[in-house]
């Protein structure tokens, strides 16, 4: 039987008082689905997933496994529905800065326990997609946009919490060679029986893209969002 993850109820976010950016948002995600989420630009899309990630206020409801993000704790929920932005250069400091932080979260003590405090494996997974060990110790600013998507993609997969990955154009900096290193390489993942992904939301202006990795197709607008018949491959 299919495991419902998230359920998305009536959900609204608001541009201003007199004004929501969208409306009656309503969707579940189940185990297996790679959801990609289309729209016009300015339509609302990387709104949702902050929203969906607790980083924005919203109206509605949304529950992880039946349950509220508050009653997790926002901090461990978020651990497991991990939102990944497509610009994570704003950040400060280097990358290896950015993964001890995390890593050193109270939400985050049950996997430094299972890697003993090592924090090797997103360091790897960054290697194999191109990355050299030394650009971790370089500042965010530093970084090609290439760079930055391949290290932040490799940290929300690396520390091995995540249940859905809520990815905001992951790939769109990356060559047609990296960007498919880093597609299979997810949905390998969510296949493994050893890793704990197993959804995946994903924004992608590339229709290719989105027929490689999409299992379901959600659009958005102002009134909403309704799912669209898969796209095959002509």
């Amino acid at each position: 039987m299919v495991e419902k993850l998230l359920e998305l109820c009536d959900i609204a976010c608001a541009k201003n008082k007199d004004e929501n950016i969208f409306s009656s948002v309503n969707f579940d995600v189940n185990e297996g689905d790679i959801i990609v989420l289309q729209g016009k630009s300015g339509c609302g899309k990387t709104t949702l997933m902050k929203c969906i990630a607790h980083l924005n206020v919203y109206e509605g409801q949304i529950l992880f496994r039946g349950r509220s993000p508050k009653s997790y704790g926002i901090p461990n929920y978020r651990t497991q529905i991990f939102y990944v932005p497509q610009r994570p250069s704003l950040l400060p400091g280097t990358p290896r800065d950015f993964l001890t932080t995390i890593a050193s979260f109270q939400s985050r003590k049950e996997y430094s326990k299972a890697a003993g405090g090592d924090l090797i494996y997103p360091i790897e997974v960054a290697e194999a997609w191109g990355i050299d060990e030394e650009l971790w110790d370089r500042n965010w600013s530093n970084l090609s946009g290439g760079e930055s998507q391949r290290i932040a993609l490799a940290t929300a997969v690396g520390l091995n919490t995540a249940e859905v990955l809520l990815l905001d154009e992951p790939t769109s900096a990356l060559d047609p060679t990296s960007s498919a290193q880093v597609e299979r390489f997810i949905t390998d993942e969510m296949r493994s029986a050893e890793s704990p992904l197993k959804a995946a939301i994903w924004i992608t202006h590339s229709e290719e893209q989105g027929r490689r990795v999409g299992t379901r197709f959600l659009r958005i607008s102002a009134s909403g969002c309704y799912e669209e018949p898969r796209i095959l491959e002509a």
